[in-house]
């Protein structure tokens, strides 16, 4: 009987079970391939103009409740200036999470004459970039360019199936008529969505009365990154011009922008003190004191550490108000869009954007409102 007891009372004990381990964050891994010939200013325009708006939308994806690892890669292909041995193509910039670099290597692209290779720049696009062996990862190409698809040595129809056997999607992009691009071969190149845009459209802008409070916001964000190692200073830089660059598009550029730095996606662990603290290999001790900004020079490890606590919770009180002062500028710009009767346009961040919707559905990716 008193083993029945004893039995009784360990069956009624309460087993605390571990949280569930959340699964692997995925990656998006984004390949844009742009013709810098000398029609192509335009082009070059939108995707300097609207790469935080395509940034903030890729920053939205979720699978399975977790956020994606963000990489994009830069090419420039058709400009007299590149090497015609090798197809008149540059990789600007490899895969990267590094957005600062893409925005400034956008930023500093120039146009001139030349030879457009899509099949060219396709395959080489597909042998360089490092896509990960994974069937999981949602691997995008976007082509864009305004001459025929299948000029140059390499056969385009070859260098896409050997995208798609990586599991990569090619998104082909006509700068011009959409029935010219179909003559012309852009339909046949696409794996995934083939889209015309004009090119030469401007970006429209909608002001809203939350983008100054934003753009303030701004520098006191600014201000909670903390420099460190051989990269830390020049990309402390780089982060301020790109801020520049991004108003020289207007303000509301500049605040799409701002959104960006806001999220998870744009994370500067490699010269940042403040996001590097936060990985867990990360060890304060370990940074040599000349790696360290002047002022922090001095510190014990001790005031170093509690340095960074300090310039850790501004920067997530900054984050939580700017996320709260975006959700009702998104709101605003809708609404606004709504009362306009405003149309979807055929500029370049729609067509990368629709295409990204509909693709992302396969790898079970959601966007979040």
């Amino acid at each position: 009987m008193l083993f029945l007891v004893v039995f009784g009372m360990a069956c009624t004990e309460t087993v605390q079970a571990d949280p569930p381990t959340p699964p692997p964050a995925k990656h998006i891994k984004l390949g844009l391939l742009l013709d810098t010939s000398g029609s192509m200013n335009g082009l070059i325009n939108q995707a300097q103009s609207q790469l935080w708006k395509i940034v903030n939308e890729l920053a939205a994806a979720r699978c399975e409740g977790v956020a994606p690892k963000l990489e994009i890669a830069l090419y420039e292909y058709g400009n007299d200036g590149l090497p015609a041995s090798e197809g008149y193509i540059r990789m600007v910039t490899p895969l990267t999470s590094d957005l600062d670099q893409i925005s400034a290597d956008l930023f500093a692209l120039t146009t001139n004459g030349g030879e457009e290779y899509c099949g060219h720049v396709i395959q080489t696009a597909t042998n360089q970039l490092d896509w990960g062996a994974g069937n999981e990862d949602l691997k995008l190409l976007f082509i864009a360019g305004n001459e025929p698809f299948n000029q140059g040595s390499v056969n385009p129809d070859e260098a896409c199936k050997k995208a798609s056997n990586k599991g990569i999607t090619i998104n082909t992009i006509f700068c011009g008529d959409f029935n010219e691009g179909l003559r012309t071969g852009w339909k046949n190149g696409a794996t995934g969505h083939y889209m015309s845009i004009s090119h030469n459209s401007k970006t429209v802008y909608i002001e809203s009365p939350y983008d100054d409070q934003i753009d303030e916001l701004n520098t006191d964000l600014n201000d909670t990154y903390v420099p460190y190692g051989s990269l830390g200073h020049s990309k402390k830089a780089m982060q301020l011009s790109e801020d520049v660059n991004s108003e020289k598009y207007g303000k509301q550029n500049k605040v799409s922008r701002i959104m960006s730095k806001n999220s998870h996606v744009y994370k500067n662990t490699k010269w940042d003190l403040v996001d590097a603290n936060k990985e867990k290999s990360f060890d304060m001790s370990k940074v040599k004191k000349e790696q360290l900004p002047k002022e922090m020079q001095t510190m014990t490890l001790e005031q170093r550490k509690s340095h960074l606590a300090k310039k850790t919770a501004k920067r997530t009180q900054i984050n939580k108000t700017i996320k709260e002062l975006s959700i009702k500028r998104n709101k605003f710009v809708s609404e606004k869009k709504k009362e306009a009767g405003e149309k979807e346009g055929s500029s370049l961040d729609v067509a990368m954007i629709n295409a990204i919707h509909s693709q992302a559905k396969s790898k079970n990716f959601t966007f979040e409102k």
